[in-house]
């Protein structure tokens, strides 16, 4: 056991790198044609973001607005649709460029366009009644060319909108893994975490996303809640394990600034952070002993799941080719992240949104961050340790001719000293220590380079 101090465990959750806060203004404004040039194609990842929620959590930072008055959900759809002709128009046009600069180089071949994963996310994309969900869906097919049926579909949803109709859409669509925001079983734990919902109530969605027989089950639990304890957190435990999902993400709750419960001035200190890693330990103990598989720190699976219909592992996005549609979606090429404006109040998020929907040139990108060979090598290692299963040194070196070792060295030597490199991994596999998986938010933020950082600590909130 090593003697260095470890960290705070709970410094940020890295669910992509670099973070929107250090995106900028692109003052060139790539067009998206060229931005897609000579990037491979056949693989794409497809993700739709819907900004809309019924209510918004306590602790929910996400781009999202409550409510859409003034059928702004069709003005919406209506943006999400011109945005996907663009872009699809752009992909065809950079692959037609391709393809000649491939015809000049002795008759190699491009590669065509293909989308290998689809998801919809939010916000809540079942905040769309049953019709409106059938027209994201053609978005998708329609006009960027994703067979739902033929590839991995995930969804979110919440108990108030898993509707059977909504659901029933779904299904048909080629849905293949539901996601469902719990966070907790117990009323009083709901409340405090700003999030109004009575456990009747999800237990009746449950049920009706186990009616429509979409493949892959996700429950979503949150520790670290205001008055919780291990008895209660235990009981949420054993209420999502009596449905056998397939998945399980254990969230440890965040309180960051602008949302619900960081204006009421809540969490920040040591022993909050030991509690959330006392609940975060006896969940993943709990889990484990029911038979399922850490993915990450966050993800657990049942398996006996087909990759087929539960798509990815978490943070498995290393090769970039990454299409994002709609206000809160990032789109990834190998040297360009782009998206559109970041924001977390309310009254931001409602302008950004009002903003896209008048919007009718989708085909600049026109707020990112560059990504040069020194951030696709963090982006790579930090996304490869941060999973279970660990990072093969040989894809590395494949992929950037030289190893891990070699480009961090200081950043790999206090990782073992404070104990969360796994000793006893096979020679050439860089893999977490159990303590490393439990320190995942210290260890993803000790890997971002200056430069994020002070791009980072330079935005403005808003």
């Amino acid at each position: 056991m090593s003697t260095t101090l470890a960290p705070r465990p709970y410094e940020s959750y890295v669910y992509a790198y670099p973070h929107k806060t250090a995106y900028r203004p692109l003052e060139d404004r790539p067009a998206l044609r060229g931005l897609w040039a000579g990037e491979r194609k056949d693989a794409l990842s497809l993700y739709l973001h819907i900004p809309f929620c019924e209510v918004r959590c306590g602790f929910c930072n996400l781009f999202t607005r409550i409510g859409a008055p003034d059928e702004l959900t069709t003005r919406y759809l209506d943006a999400l649709d011109r945005q996907a002709t663009a872009v699809r128009d752009a992909l065809a046009e950079a692959e037609a460029e391709t393809e000649a600069e491939a015809e000049a180089e002795a008759g190699a071949e491009a590669d065509a366009i293909r989308f290998a994963a689809a998801a919809f996310g939010g916000g809540t994309p079942t905040y769309l009644d049953a019709d409106e969900l059938d027209r994201l869906c053609d978005i998708a097919e329609k006009r960027m060319g994703a067979d739902l049926r033929a590839v991995p579909l995930s969804v979110e949803t919440s108990p108030a909108t898993a509707t059977a109709d909504r659901l029933a859409v779904l299904a048909e669509r080629g849905a293949t893994r539901l996601s469902i925001g719990v966070q907790s079983f117990v009323d009083a734990e709901a409340k405090a975490a700003v999030r109004p919902q009575r456990r009747a109530e999800v237990e009746a969605a449950l049920g009706r996303i186990r009616d429509v027989r979409i493949p892959v089950l996700n429950i979503d639990l949150i520790y670290g809640i205001d008055g919780q304890t291990e008895a209660s957190w235990r009981h949420s435990l054993d209420a999502a394990l009596a449905w056998r999902p397939e998945e399980l993400y254990l969230y440890p709750l965040y309180v960051r600034p602008l949302t619900g419960l960081g204006r009421f001035g809540a969490g920040g200190d040591s022993a909050w952070d030991d509690q959330r890693l006392r609940l975060y330990r006896q969940g993943r103990d709990q889990l484990l002993a029911h038979g399922y598989e850490q993915m990450s720190m966050r993800m657990f699976r049942r398996p006996d799941i087909p990759f087929q219909d539960a798509g990815p592992d978490d943070y498995a996005c290393q090769t970039d080719g990454m299409i994002g549609l709609g206000c809160g979606a990032r789109s990834y090429t190998s040297g360009l992240h782009y998206s559109f404006d970041y924001a977390v109040d309310m009254r931001e998020i409602r302008t950004i949104i009002d903003t896209y929907t008048t919007t009718e040139d989708f085909s600049r990108a026109e707020v990112g961050r560059r990504i040069d060979d020194g951030e696709a090598r963090r982006r790579h290692l930090l996304q490869s340790l941060l999973q279970a299963g660990g990072m093969a040194e040989a894809d590395y070196h494949e992929r950037f001719g030289s190893g891990p070792a070699e480009d961090f060295p200081a950043e790999l030597a206090r990782f073992a000293a404070l104990g969360w490199l796994d000793e006893s991994a096979p020679t050439g596999l860089l893999r977490l220590s159990p303590e490393g998986l439990a320190y995942s938010d210290a260890l993803g933020p000790a890997l971002f380079s200056p430069a994020v950082r002070a791009s980072m600590a330079a935005y403005e909130r808003k």
